[in-house]
């Protein structure tokens, strides 16, 4: 790879980890924008998850899930050493070099140490961002802050290293994740699910026939200002995750603001026909969120046209998953964690079977990913379909049953994980 194209692949994936890590505080004031000014603490709990992110995954994580792994399950923890070499100014990819994945023998793209740590640091920080949206005020923030060092060290980084990590072994059978519908939302739902698990486990114990629910006390101001974060955050998200600036990396951006502008209009529709009540803003910024959770794992491997198409299809999911969680009383999930990320990551995960087109695919790194099954891809679509399953089939169930271990290993330590009466009342 020639030098200028290296720096400027750099400069590229630095610029969209910055916008990645912006989504991390914008998670928080969508929580202030969706559950009111008492919820002010969501700033303070982003903050905490960012430096977290920054300094456990400097410290091990980033090895864990990126360095050449082990079998094909985890990441070398002591590759390059820990804090990413720590005072030693010989480190292959540090002054001089890149990274090992990032070389010609897999991506390709020039990115150094420092430049692809920043990036997946910044996911890592998001996604776990995404998982405290089920916390608000029941979660005890020492907890949390125990929790989230769990987290970066092996709960994320897991599946991570068996999909993003070119070594994983859902990555050598073929199954792909463009920018996180599995590593990200649909991981970030199961996460989230076991730790509501705890939760409610602490809430029956108090004699609660079904989980405090936290209602919706919407700041207009504050959601706004959060989406609009998100919505500018994702350009770094997805195109940034093409790891290099190059058309497909334009075309990226397109795909993922075309489907977020369909889904925001589907999910009008929807709410209005499916529910039967009149749109409100809230509907419309679940709309666009949903639409940029549909679209990520098939962000650089789809056409224009199929993004607006996945989109369509993205409000009527969200809506009709919003549906059914409202019957579920042994959680709460005010955010949509479930019906957002769980259902449109996962969905965004299959639908690379059927939308994906190789000369798309190909540009992003994905240059044995077969053409869909809307696009001709025959039996070697199924059998991308088969792999697609197989990383949900996995991947969902050990970070659940991980989060929910953790969460009660914690809980035995503290006395319980939640502030019991104090509850969600609480100011």
């Amino acid at each position: 790879m020639l030098l200028l194209d290296a720096l400027v692949n750099n400069l590229w994936v630095i610029i969209a980890a910055l916008l990645v890590f912006l989504m991390t505080i914008a998670v928080g004031f969508l929580e202030v924008g969706e559950f009111g000014e008492k919820f002010d603490r969501a700033l303070l709990k982003t903050l905490i998850m960012t430096c977290a992110a920054i300094f456990v995954m400097a410290f091990i994580g980033f090895n864990v899930a990126f360095a050449p792994t082990i079998d094909g399950i985890i990441g070398n923890p002591l590759y390059h050493g820990l804090f990413l070499g720590g005072f030693d100014s010989t480190v292959q990819g540090i002054l001089n070099g890149v990274w090992w994945s990032m070389d010609t023998n897999y991506f390709n793209t020039g990115l150094t140490v420092p430049t692809y740590f920043l990036f997946e640091t910044a996911f890592a920080a998001v996604t776990l961002a995404l998982v405290g949206l089920v916390i608000l005020r029941k979660v005890k923030m020492t907890a949390f802050v125990i929790y989230a060092l769990v987290y970066f060290i092996i709960i994320w980084t897991l599946p991570a290293a068996w999909i993003w990590n070119p070594t994983g072994w859902l990555a050598t059978l073929g199954m792909v994740d463009f920018a996180g519908g599995l590593v990200v939302h649909g991981a970030a739902a199961a996460a989230g699910l076991g730790i509501m698990l705890q939760i409610w486990r602490e809430e029956r114990a108090r004699g609660l026939k079904r989980s405090e629910q936290v209602g919706v006390s919407v700041n207009r101001a504050w959601l706004t200002l959060g989406l609009l974060l998100l919505w500018l955050g994702w350009f770094g998200f997805n195109p940034g995750s093409v790891l290099a600036f190059n058309n497909e990396a334009l075309v990226v951006v397109i795909t993922t603001f075309l489907c977020a502008a369909a889904c925001f209009l589907s999910t009008l529709v929807s709410t209005k026909y499916m529910l039967g009540t009149r749109p409100m803003l809230i509907d419309g910024a679940n709309g666009v969120l949903m639409g940029l959770i549909v679209i990520t794992p098939v962000a650089g491997f789809v056409s224009i046209g199929s993004a607006a198409v996945l989109g369509l299809l993205g409000g009527p999911l969200f809506v009709a998953g919003e549906k059914y969680i409202a019957k579920v009383k042994w959680f709460s999930d005010p955010a949509g964690l479930m019906a957002g990320h769980m259902a449109g990551g996962l969905f965004g995960v299959l639908m690379v079977a059927f939308f994906a087109q190789s000369a798309f695919a190909v540009q992003s790194g994905a240059t044995h990913l077969p053409n869909g099954l809307l696009f001709g891809g025959g039996m070697a679509a199924l059998d991308q379909l088969g792999l697609q399953a197989l990383g949900i089939a996995v991947v969902i169930p050990v970070v659940f049953v991980l989060s929910f271990v953790t969460c009660w290993l914690i809980s035995k330590g503290m006395g319980g994980i939640t502030y019991g009466k104090r509850a969600v009342s609480e100011t």
